[in-house]
């Protein structure tokens, strides 16, 4: 059996963090889309992450598997939604998720948003958050099967975002 778990990310991690995200912008586009553009995210953006406590490596068998930062202070993009979010509870915020090639066709999205929920829980929090490109048709299925629903649209950095949320 295999043993996972989520622990926060530090300074010395950021080599695996980079490789872990680097391999996920290669990835999507070898699916045929471009949401991370233009170098980001940059080593610049996860110090940020591990410096605000929000970086985190998924770990399987005390391997680094994937790389997601968990915001507990909401996201500025998102009380401008065109649409409506389903909760209003305060919220936990997905971003930058990757799994590394490795690890890849294991299910660990699944293990990831669940462990990520129960640690926004422990925090007091009742929902999370995330947002991903129209075009990111594989994290749309992975966040539908995993609960999370579908809210409308905002705009991260000028670009459309599709939006959803789940009740934790």
């Amino acid at each position: 059996m295999k043993n996972f778990r989520l622990v926060p990310a530090t300074q010395a991690d950021l080599p695996i963090c980079m490789a872990i995200l680097d391999a996920g912008r290669d990835f999507q586009r070898a699916q045929g889309f471009t949401q991370w553009k233009d170098g980001y995210p940059a080593a610049c953006d996860v110090e940020k992450d591990i410096r605000a406590g929000g970086a985190y490596l998924l770990t399987v068998d005390d391997s680094p598997a994937a790389y997601v930062f968990i915001g507990l202070d909401g996201d500025p993009a998102y009380p401008a939604i065109d649409g409506a979010w389903h909760f209003d509870a305060p919220y936990g915020v997905l971003h930058r998720v990757a799994i590394s090639e490795k690890f890849r066709g294991m299910g660990l999205s699944d293990v990831l948003f669940s462990l990520a929920g129960e640690l926004v829980k422990q925090h007091g929090f009742g929902c999370l958050r995330i947002d991903t490109h129209e075009d990111n048709k594989r994290m749309q299925h992975v966040l539908n099967k995993n609960g999370f629903s579908y809210c409308g649209t905002v705009l991260q950095n000028g670009e459309p975002r599709l939006a959803y949320d789940k009740k934790l």
